[in-house]
C-alpha cells in the first residue's frame, strides 16, 4: 500500500508530502520537478519501500526520514524489487516496472554524515533503493492505496 507521498516543484527543493498526487501518462506526477521530463523509461515516478528505509536506519544507526530519500511514493508491505518488468495498479492507475532505483552519488552524499560516508550510503541502499516505473494510464493516487499486481511479465 501507499504510506506516504512526496513531491518536489523544483529540482533539489526539499521534497514535502503530501496526501494525493494526480499521475499522468508518460509525463509522471503533475506539479513535480520532473513533469514532462522523461527522456528514457523509467523516469515518470519512483517508489521505495519503507522497510528498505527502517532496515537502512536499524544496521546503521540512523533516522533518514522517508522524504530524504527523494522518492515520491513510500509503500508498505510491497516487494519493490519483484516488479522490474511488470505490471501493477494502484487503484485504477496502471504502471509498469521498469529497473531498480539504485542509489546514486548524490544521494549518498545527502545522506551522508558523521557516522556514515556517502560510499556506504550507496552501498547500504544497493537493492533497496527502490523502483523506477512508467505512468501507463491517468489517474489519482492518495495514502492507503493498496497495490494489484499482475503475475505476468512484459
Amino acid at each position: 500500500m501507499i504510506k506516504t507521498l512526496f513531491i518536489a516543484h523544483q529540482a533539489g527543493e526539499k521534497l514535502r508530502q503530501v496526501d494525493s498526487i494526480e499521475v499522468v501518462t508518460g509525463a509522471g506526477i503533475v506539479g513535480d520537478r520532473n513533469f514532462k521530463k522523461s527522456t528514457w523509461p523509467g523516469q515518470n515516478i519512483t517508489f521505495i519501500a519503507m522497510e528498505a528505509i527502517e532496515a537502512f536506519n536499524r544496521d546503521h544507526c540512523q533516522t533518514i526520514t522517508p522524504g530524504a530519500t527523494r522518492r515520491n511514493v513510500i509503500t508498505k508491505g510491497v516487494d519493490l524489487n519483484s516488479l522490474v518488468g511488470k505490471m501493477f495498479f494502484i487503484g485504477a492507475v496502471r504502471f509498469r516496472g521498469v529497473e531498480l532505483c539504485e542509489p546514486c552519488k548524490a544521494l549518498g552524499d545527502q545522506l551522508a554524515n558523521e557516522s556514515i560516508s556517502n560510499s556506504d550510503v550507496v552501498k547500504a541502499l544497493i537493492n533497496r533503493g527502490g523502483l523506477r516505473a512508467d505512468i501507463c494510464s491517468d489517474g489519482e493516487l492518495s495514502t492507503g492505496m493498496p497495490f494489484i499486481i499482475d503475475q505476468k511479465t512484459l
